[in-house]
């Protein structure tokens, strides 16, 4: 790929667990010394997964990317919930699973097929009057947030290791997993938590053609540095 192509480029990067997508947005362009450099979807810091980055002129096509379907594969909990809905923050309920039948946990993943409203979770890149949702929800404020109508074109769950329940889903710009996650659990008169979560494929990309972000910063420096 030519990194340094005056019409720019696209690029797909394995997002690592615990960075921001911005930490590796910044990593890119300082690496390549981009002038404009772009992602198409945020991923939370302790997901991972296919994270496309847009620089020079092909940032004007970061909303086509946004807006195509997304794959996610993870692993929720029933019986425990926290603020985030991840592993974020510190547990903050208890609830019981002992009630939950094969029957419950098929009914409730059927229930989340097709178009549904959703909330956003407070711990969210959301605006509400200017201010990111997860900025307000960090420092303790009350925030409101609108629900939406999102699109779960497919959902998937192996409820083998009960409580633990590994899942994938397809669905529409828009969504949050973690929102699903909660709202699974609330379904099944409990509590649930997000403990794993990675991006598998946005449109046609898949995180099989990605690339490590640290040794595609390397690489593109040495393009870099050869011109």
């Amino acid at each position: 790929m030519d990194y340094f192509d005056e019409q720019g480029c696209v690029i797909l990067v394995d997002k690592p667990l615990e960075w921001t997508s911005f930490d590796v947005v910044n990593k890119i362009r300082y690496s390549g010394k981009f002038k404009k450099v772009g992602h198409a979807g945020t991923l939370d810091p302790l997901a991972t997964g296919l994270l496309i980055l847009c620089a020079g002129k092909k940032t004007k096509q970061i909303d086509t990317f946004q807006a195509q379907e997304k794959e996610y594969t993870g692993k929720l909990v029933l019986g425990k919930t926290t603020p985030s809905v991840d592993l974020e923050t510190e547990f903050d309920g208890e609830f019981p699973v002992e009630h939950i039948s094969e029957e419950d946990l098929e009914s409730a993943r059927q229930s989340f097929t097709g178009f549904i409203e959703q909330t956003p979770p407070v711990h969210s890149a959301v605006k509400v009057k200017g201010k990111r949702a997860y900025e307000a929800a960090r420092k303790g404020e009350e925030i409101k947030l609108k629900s939406r109508t999102v699109e779960i074109k497919e959902f998937d769950i192996d409820t083998s290791n009960f409580p633990e329940v590994s899942f994938r889903v397809v669905c529409s710009k828009g969504t949050y997993i973690r929102s699903l996650v909660s709202d699974f659990g609330k379904a099944l008169k409990s509590g649930a938590y997000m403990s794993e979560l990675r991006r598998t494929r946005i449109g046609e990309f898949s995180v099989d053609d990605a690339q490590d972000v640290i040794e595609l910063a390397d690489k593109i420096k040495e393009l870099r540095e050869s011109l």
